[in-house]
């Protein structure tokens, strides 16, 4: 397999040369609009390794969504996570699919952690591309001393009071907000990253409808160490959303079954249920997607 560097080098050198994303983010920079000269280098890359049948599954879901979008309802779409390719690969397959596709693809704003922004110039331009939300994650609050890092920690207050206030503004004006509920890609060797985070459960108390989506098929197949190592494979790649929902019915639905089963905490209860409903979505959609391969 080759790794990324060595497929595409040269587009990666110019997504770097074309990329204007804030290195440093602050309490005034969290919403940051998609770099829209970087976007399209970010899609030869999709397009060169998709093959045909690649495309998007329960569409007339995210056309649903989008619907409810437009009228001032609040919508979020749970993702799985695999690779930094992943949210590239939806916006292009999403633009393939006939009207709204554009549409929908333009209005995804992702929750996205601040090491994409600070930490690797390359996927600081495969994160710029995307409109997203920038939010200080509690993985990475996790890591922080009390003391050694008190300014640090000061910080990702200021910027994660200002992501949800950005939030609370944004919701309602037609975006769909992206969430990949695990809070980072899926990596094999480590079975806790595909553990949901609990504070999903937040999410879903304060919005009105939600949406499901599952990957299958790998175009970047994520390695231990730099993004630029991994291998990059051509492969069908499908996205499968699911119906839309009641946020408010399934949170509470979520609880009492968890009550019923003496689950205390709650919170992790309603986010546990939303990766064992992706991952029944993910199976069952690798079912059809190996159909389709063998046809």
């Amino acid at each position: 397999m080759e790794t990324l560097s060595g497929k595409f080098k040269d587009l990666i050198q110019d997504a770097v040369r074309r990329s204007r994303i804030d290195s440093v983010v602050t309490e005034q920079n969290v919403y940051q609009e998609g770099d829209e000269n970087v976007l399209p280098l970010l899609h030869k890359m999709v397009e060169t390794l998709a093959l045909p049948g690649s495309g998007v599954s329960g569409f007339e879901h995210l056309k649903d969504l989008l619907e409810k979008a437009n009228t001032g309802h609040s919508c979020l779409l749970f993702v799985e996570h695999y690779s930094n390719m992943d949210l590239s690969a939806l916006h292009y397959l999403l633009g393939k699919e006939p009207d709204p596709g554009k549409d929908i693809a333009n209005a995804l704003v992702a929750i996205a952690g601040i090491k994409l922004n600070e930490e690797n110039p390359v996927v600081a331009a495969f994160t710029g591309a995307h409109t997203r939300l920038v939010i200080y994650p509690s993985r990475s609050l996790s890591h922080l001393d009390p003391v050694k890092d008190r300014a640090e920690i000061v910080r990702s207050n200021s910027i994660n009071r200002a992501a949800m206030k950005a939030l609370m503004d944004i919701k309602v004006k037609g975006k769909l907000i992206l969430v990949f509920p695990s809070g980072t890609r899926y990596r094999p060797w480590d079975p806790s990253t595909k553990k949901g985070v609990r504070e999903i459960d937040s999410y879903i108390k304060s919005f009105d409808y939600m949406c499901m989506v599952a990957i299958n098929g790998e175009l970047l197949h994520i390695r231990q160490g730099d993004m630029m190592d991994d291998f990059v494979e051509e492969d069908v790649i499908r996205y499968t959303a699911g119906p839309v929902q009641s946020c408010a019915e399934f949170r509470n639905a979520a609880r009492l079954k968890a009550e019923a089963a003496g689950v205390e905490d709650k919170k992790q209860a309603v986010v546990d249920t939303i990766m064992e409903r992706l991952e029944e979505m993910h199976i069952a959609a690798e079912a059809e997607r190996q159909r389709l391969i063998s046809s």
